[in-house]
């Protein structure tokens, strides 16, 4: 199994073709009637093999590594921007959660988290969960230094912030937080506009698309990053799979 990434992907196109959804379909109303001795001639046929199984599994590796590398690389590359004159950086958490350490970047004068999330305006339910999530901590947490949150855009996530939707929703699948909100709020917020309502000034939520080269091929103005990829045989769905993945 060859472990340059190129030839994963071309491996991986090999069965996946330019389009997934029409290559198994197509698949599908081929496989009707074979028996077990057709099974090895179609497999071949369909380019099913498990060379093509372990590359997408290398592929799904690859890929979670690329999501802690980027969050890694947009802290680091933030910083210049952030540090104030005489401000030190105390902590960093470049890993993936904040192995052992309150949050992403703690300084001498700032506590702050970091978002490099996609939001496409629809529905959004995972990426509210955990925006609120950092929010809400960053908020609670008992400390004299600024609160920041650093997103890519601000517009989606401000409008959530300041929505309806309801609060026992948002808390439902993390029982520790859940906990640490009702012992500190009790039922006083219905909606999480109620809690930002009265927490808005809390924490500064800071847009860092300007500060970050790849903001634009990140938002999916991929065209000529798209013709440099497809010219090596990489099917354009994996090159969105590649570029626009959630971390």
């Amino acid at each position: 199994m060859t472990a340059d990434p190129a030839e994963i992907v071309k491996l991986v196109g090999r069965f996946t073709g330019l389009d997934l959804t029409q290559t198994l379909s197509r698949i599908e109303g081929a496989v009707s009637g074979v028996t077990a001795g057709d099974c090895t001639g179609f497999l071949e046929s369909a380019v099913a093999g498990r060379d093509v199984l372990v590359a997408a599994a290398e592929m799904k590796r690859l890929a979670g590594q690329i999501n802690v590398t980027i969050h890694a690389l947009g802290i680091l590359m933030c910083l210049p921007h952030i540090l104030e004159p005489d401000e030190r950086v105390e902590s960093v958490s470049l890993g993936a959660g904040n192995t052992g350490r309150d949050f992403d970047l703690e300084t001498n004068v700032r506590v702050a988290e970091f978002k490099f999330i996609r939001w496409r305006g629809g529905a959004e339910t995972i990426r509210q969960n955990s925006v609120f999530k950092d929010y809400l901590l960053l908020a609670e947490h008992p400390t004299a230094k600024r609160k920041h949150l650093y997103l890519l855009g601000t517009e989606h996530a401000i409008r959530f912030l300041r929505g309806g939707r309801a609060m026992s929703s948002l808390l439902t699948r993390n029982s520790k937080l859940q906990k640490m909100f009702a012992d500190r709020s009790g039922e006083r917020f219905r909606t999480v506009g109620d809690y930002y309502a009265v927490h808005g000034n809390t924490v500064q939520i800071d847009d860092v698309s300007p500060w970050l080269r790849w903001k634009i091929s990140y938002y999916g103005d991929l065209d000529g990053l798209r013709e440099r990829m497809e010219a090596l045989g990489v099917p354009s769905h994996l090159i969105e799979y590649a570029l626009l993945s959630e971390f």
